[in-house]
C-alpha cells in the first residue's frame, strides 16, 4: 500500500503535560488516555474529539507527580488545552493537570518543556596523541575524533589546545 503525499499526511502537535496528585495515588497511562478521551468527548462532543484525536505516547508517573506528551491534530491545540483542563480526576484520585507547552515533535517538547533536557556540548580543539585534533566536550567526558572513529576520553586523557 502506498503512502500518502506529503501534503496530505496529517500533520501533528505534541503537547507536554505535568500531572500532580497525592502521594498515595497511583496513575497509569491506560487511565489517563482514558480520562483524555472522556474530557474530549464531553468537551467537544463526538465530531470535535476525533478531529483533535487526542492520544498520549508518553507517559511517566512516579510518586505524585508525572509527565505525559500527547498528540494532537495541528489546528486542535486550543480544544485539546481546554479538555485537559477539564480532568480532575483519574480513577477516583483527584489530579491536577497543566499543559507547559506545545511542540512540532516530541524530542523538543521533552527537552523544551519536560524534565529531559539535552545535553550541552561544544566543539573544541584538543591535542590527543601528540597531535591537535577535534573534541566534542561535555561535562567531563570528550568524544576526540580520529582518522574514520571517535574515541571516547576524559578530562585526563587530553589537553586543550
Amino acid at each position: 500500500m502506498k503512502h500518502l503525499p506529503k501534503h496530505l499526511q496529517p500533520r501533528w502537535r505534541y503537547l507536554a503535560v505535568e500531572l500532580e496528585t497525592w502521594p498515595d495515588a497511583t496513575i497509569d497511562r491506560r487511565a489517563f488516555q482514558r480520562e483524555c478521551w472522556y474530557a474530549a468527548q464531553n468537551l467537544l462532543g463526538d465530531p470535535g474529539s476525533a478531529h483533535a484525536d487526542m492520544t498520549v505516547l508518553r507517559f511517566e508517573f512516579a510518586g505524585e507527580t508525572g509527565e505525559a506528551i500527547v498528540r494532537v491534530r495541528r489546528g486542535e491545540t486550543e480544544p485539546a488545552r481546554a479538555a485537559l483542563a477539564c480532568i480532575d480526576e483519574i480513577d477516583g484520585a483527584a489530579v491536577g493537570v497543566r499543559v507547559c507547552g506545545i511542540s512540532g515533535t516530541i524530542r523538543a517538547a521533552e527537552e523544551k518543556y519536560l524534565g529531559r533536557r539535552g545535553q550541552d556540548s561544544e566543539k573544541r580543539n584538543v591535542v590527543f596523541g601528540n597531535e591537535e585534533r577535534v573534541a566534542v566536550l561535555r561535562e567531563c567526558v570528550a568524544d576526540v575524533r580520529l582518522d574514520e572513529a571517535f574515541a571516547g576520553t576524559t578530562d585526563l586523557d587530553y589537553d586543550l589546545a
